[in-house]
């Protein structure tokens, strides 16, 4: 068990990493989605990621190409 300065400097330690950040996430989110699926209107980062979200939720449709 610590005492005194210790503790005091233990609790001051554990209050700054108990701490939650600062920010939204959904501000962050927003900026780093920038293509969305028109067929279901998915959020997603770029183009590789709507070849697969096409391959995978809708296999029979074509993806979309990079210019539209």
């Amino acid at each position: 068990m610590t005492r005194g300065k210790q503790k005091i400097e233990a609790q001051k330690r554990n209050a700054e990493r108990n701490q939650k950040p600062k920010g939204s996430q959904i501000e962050a989110r927003a900026v780093a989605l920038k293509v969305s699926c028109p067929i279901c209107k998915a959020q997603l980062a770029n183009q590789n990621q709507i070849g697969d979200h096409y391959a995978s939720k809708h296999p029979k449709e074509k993806p979309p190409t990079e210019s539209s």
